[in-house]
């Protein structure tokens, strides 16, 4: 068997076996952990851990301490460059990244070669989720700099045996034109540059929407679990989207089956909670906490994501029994917006502009004003469509969906910032 290529039988488990999966990979990987990583034997020593003797069921490891990201930031500032979370000694590792830095300071995250090789496993599910094969052509919108971003997603195709062809360095149009010359069958890239890559194509008079592209993979931000992102996209590209989801310092831990109903969480290489993140109690929607399995060189364990996500109530799919996320990841837990006493996400006025063909790029301003909290939306549109109305219907829209009376305005064509990574639409100027 490949290595680095998922493990079909660990898919079919039934719930109580790939427990017990999950149970012995996590005790392999403590044992290890407490012997040499010095930031997790502190940490573990001092809940009365001292080895994975003292873990002898899944009950056992949800009494674990949490981990969170300020944790870890702390440790490589007091510590630097890479802090004490090391289970080996420096020259085993082959590659560095860096969070992004969107959440709080960034991480320095280190890898093996065999952590690797698990991410290109973990991307192996995403591709067989896709229906992505040997066969394909992949390309990937994709800067490479010490952002993780797409780079596993690279490697695991190279193991898949695909054409894996990246996209550094290249100006918007000029990926476009990669994508003609090289017949591409799948773009990978965030959900926000899928959109901009198509905005160009247009404005170039470039058909996208004809061309080999047959598969989208979309992840770094969670705009393609987004009904009307989804929908924009696939009408774009003339495609299927598929949602994916991860982060640098944990791994990529989420894919979409061909129905596309939802992400599903990699069971066979992590260990999932969904908790109250007031009460820390287990709760059907809310924050996601993690530990990876596969990362015995710089993991985390019962990692504090601060993402919220809900679980899907049955299980969709005959293929794996994996469990599953209603409507991908919902946002962050903090990102929630408390306008006027209405909790607002992201996500939702997302889904609402995206409605609207007409309505391209857009920003959203939070501010108080005499006490009043009000909230601005900045709308670019198709040059046909008419400003004043546009304007009165995405306001109109917002407030019959959301109880709130926006200020819509229109502003000129290409004022406002696009994004290749993580896109930073919205700005609560409250909080400053």
């Amino acid at each position: 068997m490949n290595l680095t290529l998922p493990d079909p039988f660990i898919q079919r488990l039934p719930q109580e076996a790939l427990t017990q999966v999950q149970l012995c990979k996590f005790q392999f990987m403590l044992d290890q952990i407490l012997t040499g990583n010095e930031f997790y034997k502190n940490k573990l020593k001092a809940a009365g851990i001292s080895s994975s003797a003292d873990i002898p069921s899944l009950d056992d490891y949800r009494k674990l301490p949490f981990t969170t990201k300020a944790e870890l930031a702390t440790d490589q500032l007091n510590v630097p460059p890479y802090g004490t979370n090391m289970t080996f000694g420096r020259n085993e590792y082959s590659r560095v990244h860096q969070t992004s830095g969107t959440t709080g300071l960034p991480l320095m995250i280190l890898d093996t070669e065999a952590s690797w090789d698990w991410w290109a496993r973990c991307w192996g599910m995403v591709y067989q989720g896709a229906k992505v094969t040997s066969n394909d052509r992949i390309f990937f919108a994709f800067s490479f700099g010490m952002f993780i971003g797409f780079w596993a997603a690279h490697s695991g195709a190279q193991k898949l045996g695909a054409l894996a062809i990246p996209g550094g360095g290249m100006s918007s149009l000029q990926r476009l034109r990669t994508i003609l010359t090289h017949d591409i069958t799948v773009l990978v890239c965030t959900p926000t540059y899928a959109l901009h890559l198509a905005e160009v194509a247009r404005e170039e008079g470039i058909d996208v929407t004809n061309s080999s592209v047959r598969v989208t993979i979309q992840g770094g931000e969670p705009g393609a679990g987004i009904p009307a992102t989804r929908a924009r996209i696939e009408q774009a590209w003339g495609a299927k989207c598929y949602d994916c989801a991860g982060a640098t310092e944990v791994g990529h831990w989420a894919f979409e089956m061909e129905d596309r109903s939802g992400l599903y969480v990699n069971e066979g290489e992590f260990i999932f909670e969904v908790l109250d993140p007031h009460s820390a109690e287990p709760a059907n929607e809310g924050e996601l906490v993690i530990t990876n399995l596969g990362r015995i060189g710089m993991p985390v364990i019962r990692y504090r994501t601060g993402d919220r996500v809900r679980l899907s109530p049955r299980q969709r799919s005959s293929r794996l029994t994996y469990k599953q996320l209603e409507g991908g990841v919902i946002g962050r837990v903090d990102d929630v917006m408390v306008v006027r006493g209405i909790n607002v996400y992201p996500s939702a006025i997302e889904n609402l502009l995206r409605k609207f063909p007409q309505v391209g790029e857009f920003g959203v301003d939070v501010q108080r004003e005499h006490e009043l909290d009000l909230i601005g939306i900045r709308i670019e549109i198709d040059q046909s469509a008419k400003p004043d109305e546009t304007a009165r219907m995405v306001a109109a829209e917002i407030h019959t969906s959301l109880g709130l009376r926006p200020d819509v305005r229109v502003v000129p064509f290409g004022t406002l910032p696009r994004f290749d990574l993580k896109a930073r639409r919205f700005k609560d100027h409250r909080k400053a």
